[in-house]
């Protein structure tokens, strides 16, 4: 369903920057509405889909991601806004309500330690009172932690820590509505990327974006699930790109240019030699510090113009 919702959760490597450049290098069948279904299997913040939901009127979606809490957040809104508003509202007022950093950041650290308590706990594939209160914990903190990075420990426990520089809207109730409109019919899963293999054929567009390889040792910030994405996860990921390309599906992936820190690393342009290959500008951090952002390249893959 059409809707002007946008990326509600503040994400590392968001795409909503690079949609400008994006939009000239979508597939020619997708710019003439003959591609009917639309699968992300790393949906994380979102931004292409809502870019493309507001603009295409697809028969299916498929939106996946291996991290249960934000496959739960995205179903309490699709399914209970109303709720997950009235939560937001609470704990916003009541965070905004404590004077000083200190009382901000022990609000946010017990907020943080229900969360991580809560995660042995929460049935992921039900919506109920408590998967609400849940979702609506990890919005408060991905919008109060720092540079909205989500990262987990060995044992899975979220440990970002709180933003003291940070003045956060924690939401905005009009577009968690369009939000949930994009998502009605929307079919959401949670796991590995393959697992939307079987929805995928020659009328789909896909539209790849998994954690991005580090560009250098300290760029690796964010431990997004318990299992890193390594090299021999990209090269797993080749190799179902090219099994999609054969389904004759329309695929574009994005991820780092290595080459921003090393000329002669041809990692990624050895990986998908016989596919097309555009490096698009992007404003990142390359490393966990600030000053460590600036204009730099990545990468985007397409088997199609």
């Amino acid at each position: 369903m059409r809707s002007n919702g946008k990326p509600f959760l503040k994400w590392a490597g968001g795409k909503t920057q690079l949609l400008d450049q994006f939009d000239n290098l979508y597939p020619k069948r997708l710019k003439e509405h003959k591609l009917k279904k639309y699968v992300e299997p790393f949906i994380g913040g979102g931004a292409v889909f809502f870019e493309l939901n507001s603009r295409y009127d697809f028969e299916s979606v498929v939106l996946n991601d291996i991290n249960s809490e934000v496959i739960l957040t995205y179903k309490v809104i699709r399914d209970k806004v109303d709720d997950i508003i009235d939560f937001l509202s609470k704990i916003r007022s009541d965070f905004i309500s404590l004077d000083g950093l200190d009382k901000k950041a022990e609000f946010y650290y017990k907020v943080r330690a229900e969360f991580n308590h809560e995660k042995n706990e929460i049935d992921y594939e039900k919506v109920s009172t408590n998967s609400v209160k849940h979702a609506g914990k990890m919005i408060f903190l991905n919008k109060t932690c720092f540079n909205g990075l989500y990262r987990l420990n060995r044992k899975g426990g979220f440990n970002v820590p709180f933003n003291k520089s940070n003045s956060p809207s924690i939401f905005d109730e009009d577009n968690l509505k369009e939000v949930s409109k994009a998502l009605q019919n929307v079919i959401l899963l949670q796991g590995d990327f393959e697992v939307v293999t079987d929805y995928i054929d020659k009328d789909t567009f896909v539209y790849i974006d998994p954690p991005y390889r580090p560009l250098n040792a300290t760029s690796n910030f964010t431990d997004y699930s318990k299992e890193p994405f390594n090299d021999d996860s990209q090269r797993r990921l080749v190799q179902w790109f090219r099994k999609l390309s054969d389904k004759g599906a329309a695929v574009m992936l994005s991820n780092s240019d290595p080459k921003n820190t090393d000329e002669n690393d041809e990692f990624f342009d050895e990986l998908y030699k016989e596919f097309y290959i555009e490096r698009v500008s992007a404003s990142r951090a390359i490393n966990s510090k600030g000053a460590g952002r600036g204009k730099i390249s990545e990468l985007l893959i397409r088997n199609e113009k």
